[in-house]
């Protein structure tokens, strides 16, 4: 564990250097603080809240002035405190790192500090002076002694590093706030483009993210999360119609030579991110798909009222459009192997199967076999032909859904839609518990779908080869788990009989077990997921990496699409470079995300009550009756309203470190 020489923290102020105890108190327990990358330890740190030193010889005027000089090239300049006040402190301590007279001297760059700190509108002037206030305030006498030789001072190693509670949030880190502040410029145009920079599922994402940043947005200590996932909507809007943005080769700064091609599997969100990235970096790139179509679980698991067709079918035309190109029908494990796709010359291969195969309910009388029994996937799959004119599939009587996810939700409002007499929700702890978006959960029961909670199967009842019902038990809450939710038990002779023709298990997926053989040298887990390092999502056998659903198990969208691009990283270093890249920025969130650093008090301004902005949406009855796009696009004066809620609550940490920092990307 790092030990803090001294330092302030949240304004506790530490200082353990000899004959100093008496005004320090004990440090906080830092972890993964000892080195930044191998063999360069960490010296000093700067953050929002205060500062930490942990090695004597460094210099407190030039950290600052590193921290300093990110302040002031990160400021968005729309109030004078913090677009004035920190070039001034950075070139006052510039002036004074470099052995020159200053403009100002330190009385006046505590009294700058505080200004710029109490007067600034956002989270970048509100923050970013507050450890150098706290650090003249406690320590002058560093900044006077480093002062006293008048002469140059020696050059420090280090990286500063901006994020917000939203960004961090995000499993892509789309820089959540400057795609904010294009949209309140009115430039909606460059607000897709901070979007397209991480994934090209721009307009899919924005219907059916699970919104981690909405959930980290510091605007719910005031009223509400911003819309982050609203204005995606609006921006999205922007890649359709005559001024679109229209991918093409030309978009490709240098294309690699023709033997410098990769091999993506599956099409669904992890493989079309993968394979996006990958051409933008000039690879050539072949995409295998399993199906007869590309999109993956968005494609087959996501109904036509959440996610119309025709706008993921834009979004994968991007592939084509940069010069990927799809291969259909073809599927791991039955029409070529790994083995093969070496063999065909590809540098690398990244697998994104998905997840396609039901869980079982375990339950006495379950039979894959009875009619009316469907899983979840292989029913929603039924609703995207039916929707797609391929097979129509018409429900008429009861129908049970087990289950309280998302795939859950999507069956329940799909089956409504599809004829069914009256659709029965069954899972087996409260509605609170239900991981669903509560969006989702709130639209089901406008819909009538009817809930039965703390409620499970205990068995699937059939006559003559078909579901005719499904024996429930009632259920009561006991005590917590290990994560803090509450478990629960069967009550003794509370079961009842929910007569059905059709029951759905939709409890989770898992990955198709005949797709990855022991010949392909590919390590898997005991829940038959493939194993990949954290970092590089490089699996056992080397050029072969893995991202998405068969990684990580049942997941979402957004994390598919950020394990696509971390992958195309990882597989871009590994073809070029052999292995790869420390990635600065990546390290920086490590240690942030560690020690909890982005703090979840609200420390902005005082801003005004305003309620965000909702999509307007068809009305339950209309939309029961068909598959039409629920939710509708807000008004470019609401888009403008809600961009304006955002506090823009950035946040600067930089390091110092002994010796220079290997350069990477983001």
């Amino acid at each position: 564990m790092a030990q803090v020489l001294f330092g302030v923290w949240n304004g506790a102020v530490h200082d353990n250097r000899p004959g100093k105890d008496d005004r320090g108190v004990p440090p906080p327990e830092l972890r993964d603080f000892e080195q930044f990358d191998e063999g360069n330890g960490i010296r000093a740190f700067v953050g929002d809240r205060g500062f930490f030193v942990f090695d004597e010889s460094v210099s407190l005027i030039d950290t600052f002035w590193h921290y300093m000089d990110k302040a002031a090239e990160q400021s968005c300049g729309k109030c004078t405190p913090c677009r004035m006040g920190t070039v001034l402190v950075r070139d006052a301590l510039g002036a004074m790192r470099r052995g020159l007279q200053s403009n100002l001297d330190l009385d006046q760059l505590a009294a700058l500090a505080e200004q710029i700190r109490a007067t600034s509108l956002c989270g970048v002037g509100q923050t970013c002076a507050s450890a150098l206030e706290q650090a003249l305030a406690h320590f002058r006498d560093r900044f006077e002694e480093e002062l006293k030789p008048a002469k140059p001072m020696k050059a420090q190693h280090g990286m500063a590093y901006m994020t917000a509670p939203c960004i961090e949030a995000c499993p892509s880190k789309v820089n959540v706030p400057r795609y904010i502040d294009y949209i309140r410029d009115g430039k909606p145009e460059h607000s897709l483009g901070v979007i397209l920079q991480k994934y090209p599922m721009a307009a899919t994402c924005s219907r059916v993210c699970v919104r981690f940043c909405e959930q980290a947005c510091r605007r719910n200590l005031v009223d509400e999360a911003v819309g982050i996932k609203i204005l995606k909507r609006y921006v999205a809007e922007h890649q359709t119609g005559p001024h679109a943005l229209a991918f093409s080769k030309d978009m490709i700064a240098h294309e690699l030579p023709a033997d410098m091609k990769v091999a993506v599997v599956g099409a669904g969100p992890a493989g079309v991110s993968c394979a996006y990235h990958l051409l933008l970096h000039g690879y050539h790139v072949d995409v295998f798909e399993a199906m007869s179509e590309a999109g993956g679980m968005a494609a087959i698991g996501i109904p036509s009222y959440r996610l119309p067709k025709d706008v993921l079918l834009q979004e994968m035309n991007a592939i084509t459009n940069l010069g990927g190109t799809f291969h259909f029908n073809q599927a791991l494990g039955k029409d070529f192997s790994v083995d093969d796709l070496f063999a065909r010359g590809y540098k690398a291969v990244f697998l994104g199967l998905g997840c396609q195969e039901g869980t079982l309910l375990g339950c006495a009388g379950e039979n894959r076999e009875l009619v009316g029994y469907e899983s979840g996937i292989g029913f929603l799959l039924k609703v995207h032909d039916h929707v797609a004119g391929i097979k129509e599939t018409k429900l008429d009587g009861e129908v049970v859904v087990v289950g309280g996810g998302n795939v859950a939700m999507d069956c329940v409002r799909s089956a409504i839609r599809m004829g069914a007499k009256k659709v029965h929700l069954v899972y087996r702890r409260t509605e609170a518990d239900m991981p669903a978006d509560h969006e989702e959960i709130v639209a089901a029961h406008d819909e009538g779908i009817e809930f039965h909670v703390l409620t499970n199967p205990i068995e699937i009842l059939s006559e003559k080869g078909k579901v005719v019902g499904v024996k429930l038990t009632r259920m009561e809450q006991t005590e917590k788990d290990a994560k803090g939710r509450r478990n629960v038990r069967a009550v003794e002779g509370s079961e009842f009989v929910l007569p059905c023709s059709i029951v759905i298990a939709a409890i989770g997926q898992q990955v198709n077990t005949t797709s990855i053989h022991a010949k392909d040298g590919v390590e898997m887990s005991k829940w038959n997921w493939v194993v990949a390092d954290k970092n590089t999502l490089a699996t056992s056998r080397p050029g072969v990496f893995a991202g998405g659903d068969c990684y990580s198990g049942p997941s979402t969208l957004i994390q598919a699409m950020a394990n696509g691009l971390k992958a195309a990283r990882s597989i871009d270093d590994f073809v070029r470079l052999g292995s790869t890249r420390f990635f600065p920025r990546s390290r920086m969130r490590e240690i942030v995300q560690a020690n909890k650093m982005l703090a979840s008090d609200c420390i902005e301004v005082p801003v005004k009550n305003e309620y965000r902005v909702h999509h307007p949406e068809l009305s339950p009855e209309v939309r029961k009756t068909m598959f039409g796009e629920v939710e509708q696009v807000i008004s470019s004066e609401d888009a403008y309203r809600e961009s304006m809620r955002c506090m823009r609550c950035y946040r600067i940490y930089s390091v110092i470190t002994e010796h220079a920092i290997p350069e990477g990307a983001a």
